[in-house]
């Protein structure tokens, strides 16, 4: 269990969320995406995410990955998947076979930002390859929709190469083409 004073989880699990989902608005309000930079992770304000996040804050990760370490599993991410299309197992369905539906571009936007703002708040030496190198190294990818990871890497590596500014230049206009009726990412699967 965590041996952080209550205050101090409180404080610290409080700020951690905040600090991240304005980030992320700031990076959704330059790619053009304004209701999910305001709406984005509002849940992790709920009973369920925020007490959750409280107890097994540590500050240098997820509570989440804590949480599911000690329980197996997390209510929190069940709760949060669930409440937030920017999350790829949201987009999970089962009528009568599971289907794994590919992202449509708005959240697949939002969820590059949200992987951009969670490497800038955990790891103090940001660069622009962590979110990339973080993706390429986990699983998500073997489980998420084929054409959905493919976005996913291709974004982040886009950003790798050519730096967060161009990066956002390049994901506004993907936004805005996608608005316009031109949905560039779905057309080179």
């Amino acid at each position: 269990m965590n041996k952080k004073s209550f205050i101090h989880r409180f404080f610290g699990h409080l700020y951690t969320i905040t600090k991240h989902k304005l980030m992320v608005g700031k990076l959704c309000f330059k790619c053009g995406l304004y209701r999910q930079g305001l709406a984005h992770d509002w849940s992790k304000y709920s009973p369920t995410e925020f007490w959750s996040g409280v107890k097994f804050f540590q500050g240098n990760r997820s509570p989440i990955d804590a949480e599911k370490e000690k329980m197996g599993y997390s209510n929190a991410w069940l709760h949060h998947k669930g409440m937030n299309k920017h999350h790829w197992e949201y987009w999970i369905d089962k009528t009568g076979i599971l289907r794994v539906i590919d992202m449509p571009t708005p959240y697949l936007i939002e969820t590059i930002l949200d992987r951009i703002a969670a490497a800038k708040v955990y790891h103090k030496d940001y660069n622009d390859a962590i979110a990339y190198n973080y993706f390429k190294s986990g699983t998500d990818q073997d489980y998420m929709n084929p054409n959905t990871a493919k976005k996913i890497f291709y974004l982040l590596e886009y950003l790798k190469e050519n730096g967060e500014i161009k990066a956002l230049n390049y994901y506004k206009y993907l936004y805005k083409e996608y608005k316009n009726g031109n949905d560039i990412l779905n057309r080179h699967e």
